[in-house]
């Protein structure tokens, strides 16, 4: 087993919560299971899994840490990915994380560890169609998993369903991508004071719809600042209908702790910009992640908007104590591993729950799997791509081997190239 580390300089500062960074750290992952090399990587993102008031290096190191961690400690899977998967994600990764957190003194979360894991876990998914000379998604079917859903869900009701019962029926060509709109991002030539990047990418918002097609935008918002929130919805809602953008998604970056903070800010939309409010597609994770110890009846928000669970949504578990507090829709990251991501996903389509796909800004290989999920699942609309924003020049190389992967193009990125064995690398 190979693991390193992959150093990627952003282009523009990137906003998460109250931390601004200016660079990611991608662990790669090459793991020999099944008679193969799969592969699997993952940006490291701690500012979005472990927030806190220790350094972002200090957890980001220790992030790294984990993963080599990890690479002692991650059994060559003798079971298909799925079961094996599973096992490993509650059998073992608990008592793990709690081993490094005593000998490090260090409190990483749960979520950040997922994030560590989900290289390893991606690469033996990969693995596992390479060695079938298959593409992995054709295998999570009765005829390669020793187990149905019922035997992870523990419920009769998934008897005889398999993941593949939840995919959709033909694979489209090319999806629908969102942009993400940071709270630092200028939104025109307005804001423009000169002192701008010149690196041949746009440096707007305006600048990005009219050189991508751009149709989807999230708009990063702060959770804390009301008037702040409600003012950016307005300003980016404007210049939506402007180029006639289909669709909104205001990410509330966890900081709201009553609903009716967001109720306040969805209704006064409403009242005085109905057009805007009519774009918005769904509402993300306003509430704190972790879910068991805030558990906010969030009905009211769902009633107004769709609300999607996202940092929260660690498992299918988590998923369905959120679909019991009013949750009722679900934004996917294979960072949170590749088995994890397709048994929430199968949990929330069997209960009429609605998906999303989004990245942390996943650039090089990390957008291969990330893409196959959002092409396979079925989304709201299309799937969450910022590393052609943020890191374009880190998957230059790799877009030649995958056209319209890497590059947003009439508000669309391609799945044709992804479609080989394995994971499609």
């Amino acid at each position: 087993m190979k693991v390193k580390f992959i150093s990627v300089k952003l282009r523009l500062p990137l906003k998460f919560g109250a931390e601004v960074i200016d660079s990611l750290k991608v662990v790669h992952v090459e793991l020999d299971a099944y008679g193969a090399v799969g592969r699997g990587e993952t940006p490291l993102s701690a500012a979005w899994a472990w927030p806190g008031r220790e350094s972002f290096s200090y957890r980001e190191n220790l992030m790294s840490e984990f993963c080599c961690f990890l690479q002692k400690n991650f059994p060559v899977p003798q079971r298909d990915p799925m079961s094996a998967g599973y096992a490993f994600l509650t059998g073992q990764l608990p008592g793990l994380l709690d081993e490094f957190n005593r000998e490090h003194h260090c409190a990483m979360p749960h979520l950040a560890a997922l994030i560590c894991l989900s290289a390893f876990d991606i690469a033996m998914h990969d693995a596992w169609g390479l060695a079938h000379n298959i593409p992995t998604y054709r295998m999570y079917n009765r005829n390669y998993l020793e187990h149905d859903l019922a035997w992870f869900f523990k419920d009769e009701k998934f008897t005889g369903l398999y993941p593949e019962d939840f995919f959709v029926k033909e694979i489209p060509a090319e999806l629908p991508v969102w942009h993400l709109v940071g709270g630092k991002d200028l939104l025109d030539a307005g804001e423009l004071d000169g002192t701008e990047i010149n690196d041949g990418f746009p440096v707007t918002l305006t600048g990005w719809i009219k050189r991508d097609g751009l149709s989807c935008l999230k708009i990063k918002l702060t959770g804390s600042d009301a008037d702040w929130d409600y003012n950016r919805l307005v300003a980016v809602g404007k210049i939506a209908l402007e180029y006639r953008c289909r669709a909104l998604s205001p990410d509330f970056n966890c900081l709201v702790k009553d609903p009716e903070y967001v109720n306040a800010i969805l209704d006064k939309l409403q009242r005085e910009y109905p057009e805007i409010f009519a774009l918005l597609l769904y509402v993300e994770q306003p509430f704190p992640y972790d879910l068991e110890a805030h558990r906010i009846d969030v009905h009211s928000c769902s009633q107004r908007k769709p609300l999607f669970m996202d940092e929260s949504a660690h498992d299918w578990e988590l998923v369905k104590l959120g679909y019991s507090l009013g949750w009722n829709g679900v934004a996917l990251k294979v960072c949170k591993t590749q088995t994890g991501a397709l048994l929430s996903a199968c949990w929330a389509k069997a209960h009429g729950m609605q998906l999303m796909v989004q990245d942390l800004t996943n650039p090089m290989l990390a957008t291969v799997p990330h893409i196959l999920l959002a092409a396979h699942v079925g989304t709201i609309m299309g799937v969450e791509c910022n590393a052609p924003q943020f890191c374009p020049a880190a998957s230059l190389e790799m877009e030649s081997l995958r056209p319209g992967v890497y590059t947003r193009r009439n508000g669309t990125v391609k799945t044709a190239a992804l479609l080989g064995n394995g994971l499609g690398y």
